[in-house]
């Protein structure tokens, strides 16, 4: 398949998720931590007395003109006209989207958009 370039157009939006993941976590048999007599972090502290109240999880996409903001990772959106007149992709639709890191090919982010 030929690599070719592709003027993508999407709209500007701004995505925020927050989970709170204890009762997922202790389902999966993760219920020492959350308990204050079974607990064991003497790790992180002389005392036997921390244990776990709460866990959460947050992530923020932010698209607009000025770029792409996810969480911290930052990336950029080129502006300007090439000259090249090759096919273009307009996102007037609900799509799909990844944030890929480029050397590992990992995926870091990925979320749908619906009201464009």
């Amino acid at each position: 398949m030929a690599e070719d370039d592709v003027e993508v157009y999407i709209p500007q939006f701004k995505l925020e998720e927050h989970y709170e993941l204890k009762s997922i976590l202790r389902s999966m048999g993760m219920k020492d931590a959350f308990s204050k007599g079974q607990a064991n972090f003497s790790g992180m502290s002389e005392g036997n007395d921390l244990f776990l109240s709460e866990v959460f999880h947050q992530a923020t996409v932010d698209v607009n003109e000025e770029g792409t903001e996810a969480s911290a990772g930052t990336g950029a959106i080129m502006s300007g006209r090439t000259g090249h007149g090759g096919p273009q992709f307009v996102a007037d639709h609900p799509f799909l989207f990844l944030i890929m890191h480029k050397i590992t090919r990992s995926i870091l982010f990925f979320g749908r958009f619906a009201s464009p």
